[in-house]
Parts: structure tokens; C-alpha cells; sequence
């Protein structure tokens, strides 16, 4: 009989300690972007397999309403903690990703669809982007937007960074549809 109680003390001891290793891994899952250094670290691993343009990786100051709706489309930034983009040293390219950290409870969807709906895709001089990418990790909100060419793999690759622990995906396409020039503008 004490056989038994050994051996099921064992197993009791081995669960134990399985489930605290299980606890500790979906803790650091849910904390490796936790602030503009990690988010900066991220978009560099992000980007070393990818060939895109020139682009600078710079910290916005949050406080800055401006900036935080040129980047994300958001109209208010008070749920907005940290802020890292990263844009084309030229702007002649579309090309924007932007790395939202938002404050504890906030709803995230609704901050996901406000950028979805928001975001100018257009915001360049002559060019716009043709897709656009939104997705979460935790309160860490992911956008970028690009030629689907650029677009997919920093996506697919922010996936992977959090091991696709993310989410509700939203994706939108530029509308392009072809403007009519009036007849003075146009060439016989």
C-alpha cells in the first residue's frame, strides 16, 4: 500500500512541476514585446530575411496626436502606451508599418478596427499602398501597409515572430479604381 502512495506522490510532484513549465512558456509568449526596445528588436528580425527599400525604424512620442494618427489612424492616442514605425528613407515608396503597444484593457478589436477603417493608404505624394495588414499579439497591435509584394512577408514574419499568437486578422485592399482625367489633361 505505501508503494502506492509513493507512486502516486510521484506523479502528483511531476504534474506539478509540468504545469508551472507550461505556465512560465505562455508567460513569456505573452511578454516578449513589452516596450519600444522589443518592438525595434522584433522589426529587425522581422526584416533580416526580407528585401525591401531603405527604411528608417524610429520611437514616436505618443503624446504627439499627429503622429499617432499619421502612423496608425487612430483619432485619440490616450489608449496608445508606446509607439515604433517604420517608413522608406524616400517617401516616394508605400511603405508604413507601425508597432502599437496600448494600455492594459483596452479593447483591442475596437482600436484594430479603428485603424482599419482610419488609415490612409494614400498618404504619400504619388503612390499608395496596396495592401494593408493588421493583426495583435497580446495588447501589441501590428499594421503594416505596402505593395502586397513588401506587405505579406513583414506580416507572415511578425506571425512568426510571436509564433502565431495572435489575434483577429483584418486586411484590407486599396481601392484603385482608375480616375478620369478632364479632356484638357489628356493626351492624343
Amino acid at each position: 500500500m505505501k508503494k502506492e502512495y509513493i507512486f502516486v506522490g510521484i506523479i502528483l510532484v511531476v504534474l506539478a512541476i509540468m504545469g508551472i513549465f507550461l505556465l512560465n512558456n505562455n508567460k513569456k509568449e505573452q511578454s516578449i514585446i513589452n516596450n519600444a526596445e522589443d518592438m525595434k528588436k522584433m522589426i529587425n528580425t522581422i526584416y533580416k530575411d526580407i528585401e525591401l527599400p531603405s527604411l528608417e525604424t524610429i520611437t514616436i512620442d505618443v503624446n504627439n496626436k499627429d503622429e499617432v494618427s499619421l502612423y496608425t489612424g487612430l483619432k485619440a492616442n490616450t489608449d496608445v502606451e508606446e509607439l515604433v514605425v517604420s517608413v522608406p528613407l524616400m517617401n516616394a515608396q508605400a511603405y508604413s508599418l507601425a508597432v502599437v503597444k496600448v494600455k492594459e484593457n483596452s479593447d483591442i478589436e475596437k482600436t484594430k478596427n479603428e485603424m482599419l477603417e482610419n488609415i490612409n493608404m494614400s498618404r504619400w505624394v504619388c503612390v499608395t499602398a496596396e495592401k494593408l495588414y493588421i493583426t495583435n499579439n497580446g495588447n501589441v497591435i501590428f499594421l503594416v501597409m505596402a505593395s502586397e509584394d513588401w506587405a505579406k512577408p513583414v506580416y507572415e514574419g511578425f506571425k512568426k515572430y510571436v509564433n502565431n499568437n495572435i489575434g483577429k486578422e483584418l486586411e484590407k485592399t486599396a481601392d484603385n479604381t482608375a480616375i478620369e482625367l478632364p479632356p484638357e489633361m489628356k493626351v492624343n
